[in-house]
């Protein structure tokens, strides 16, 4: 009875662990489309409007800053769960 009961544990912790590497692993592939949509989208209009570049080059730079930060973020609650 008590060896079936740590079995069940042992198993439950290990795809507790499988989950948090495969959030981690989505966070990081989410965050790179993202920052790709953005790269992309900022030289389509950079090339449109070139006068304008400073100002698209300002806020490329920051939402590409925030969906990092986001990943980041996602990326340390992931590893916290798969150490804890």
């Amino acid at each position: 009875m008590l060896l079936s009961i740590l079995l069940q544990a042992a198993a439950g912790a290990g795809l507790g662990k499988f989950g948090a590497a495969l959030g981690a692993a989505i966070a990081v592939i989410g965050a790179g489309i993202g920052i790709g949509k953005i790269g992309s989208s900022a030289m389509e209009s950079i090339a449109r409007q070139p006068e304008a570049s400073g100002d698209i080059r300002m806020g490329m730079i920051i939402a590409a800053a925030l969906v990092e930060g986001v990943a980041l973020i996602a990326i340390i609650v992931c590893l916290l769960t798969l150490f804890l």
